[in-house]
This record gives structure tokens, sequence and C-alpha cells, in this order.
């Protein structure tokens, strides 16, 4: 093999090996620990450690692959819960972006005000944009996204979602990822769904954001409720079967 092959070979698997590096997370990192010692840490309010028990979030900061220094968009961050909780995972050095549309909810807004005047307010930006134009022109790339417990709300809000999934994936970065949890409908059930009974067919979401670029990467069970038929209107205190699935940016 002459010289000029055996160099085009050398330049090609440099540069595989530079996008694999770029796609992967740091894996200096257990991400498990990290994500225990954020969710122990007695600076979160009682409250929120009760509602810890039935959003698993030790599991969700590992299935996202949250590290410090990311920067993250949080998607309907109502309350502020998950915002919170993404705040003290990419610290030191990351940032979240808290995104509602306007109006916001008197209550969730005052919640999410209370949650941010602690320790981990200082990595949250709050965004008060549409669901379709989440961020301002010019943001730097991210490199996660979070969709928890909204999409379904989307199907009956004046929001148009293919531009939302559009502009979701020309704001991440190579290898970013979305993550979405949601209630599960049954499958092959219409969007109508999510405003009667407060769900959404895992398959609708997917194809959804497939169609953007998006390529799906894994789901994951641990909020899942067999128990549950898929078929009532969600209700507090209930058993709710829930799917969470992740993305990634090619």
């Amino acid at each position: 093999m002459d010289t000029r092959k055996l160099h085009l070979i050398g330049y090609l698997l440099t540069a595989l090996l530079g996008l694999s590096a770029c796609a992967l997370p740091d894996r200096s990192l257990d991400l498990r620990a990290h994500a225990q010692a954020v969710v122990a840490d007695p600076s979160r309010s009682g409250a929120d450690q009760q509602i810890d028990a039935r959003r698993h979030p030790v599991d969700l900061l590992v299935f996202a692959q949250i590290e410090p220094g990311l920067r993250v968009l949080d998607l309907g961050t109502g309350g502020g819960y998950s915002t919170e909780l993404l705040a003290r995972a990419v610290a030191p050095g990351g940032v979240v972006y808290g995104q509602d549309a306007p109006p916001v909810n008197e209550r969730a807004g005052a919640s999410f005000n209370r949650r941010m005047g602690g320790s981990a307010g200082g990595s949250v930006v709050r965004l008060l944009r549409p669901f379709d134009d989440p961020l301002p022109e010019g943001s730097p790339p991210l490199d996660r996204i979070t969709l928890l417990n909204v999409y379904h709300d989307l199907t009956f809000r004046p929001v148009d979602r293919e531009r939302m999934n559009q502009r979701l994936f020309a704001a991440l970065r190579p290898g970013g990822l979305l993550v979405v949890s949601d209630h599960s409908a049954q499958a092959g059930a219409g969007a109508e769904t999510g405003r009667r009974l407060h769900r959404i067919d895992e398959g609708l979401v997917r194809r959804e954001i497939e169609a953007a670029g998006f390529r799906f990467v894994a789901g994951a069970d641990f909020l899942r409720r067999p128990e549950d038929s898929r078929t009532e209107r969600i209700s507090a205190g209930a058993a709710i079967d829930e799917f969470v699935i992740k993305f990634v940016r090619p």
C-alpha cells in the first residue's frame, strides 16, 4: 500500500474517533452516584422529596445523562420541580433554561420562583416564550432538552408541534439528547386523547419527533405501571403508566 493511501486511512480513522468522542458522555463521571448526590441534597425541600417517590429523579437524571457543565432546555417547566433538579445536576458551570409559554399559571409561577430562590437559582435562566419558538435568536447550542409530562398538552394548545420539533433539532448540538416523558395512552390513540384524558400515544410522539430529524435511542421503564389500563383520565393518586424516551440529534 502506497504512502498516500496510508495517510488517507490515518486521517479517516482520526476523524471518526474525534466524532465518537464528541457524541459520547464523559465516562469518567459516575452518573448514578452524581444523580444520587443531587437528589439526596438536604437543602431540597421536603415537599420535593415526597414528589421524588413518584418521579424517580435519579433514574431520570441518569437516563438523560445529566452532568456538570451542560446547557439544558427544560420545556414546560411549570412549578420548576424538574428545572431545579437539572440546575443542581449541571452545576458547577452549567445552565438550565426554564421555558414556559405565557400566560403562566399563577400558582405554578409562584412555585417556580420559590424553588429558584435557593442555591439552584443561579444556574437557571427563565424563558417566557412560545413552545414552537422557545429560544432567543443566537442562543448557543444545547447539550440536552427535556420535555416532561408536557407533550400531551401541546396537542390542544396553540402550538405548531412540527415547527417546535424542528426548532429543537436546530437548537441541539450534534450528539445532543432530547428526553421526553408523558402519560401513556393506548397504542394508536389519536392526538385528541391529549385533551380528553391528558394522555398521549408514545408512537405518535416518536413519529412526530423523528420526522424532525431526531434518531430514537432508547426507552426506559422506571415510570411504567402495567396495571394502568391507559383508558381513564389521569387523576392524582392513581397508578399512571408513563413512557420515557430518548432521542439524539445525529
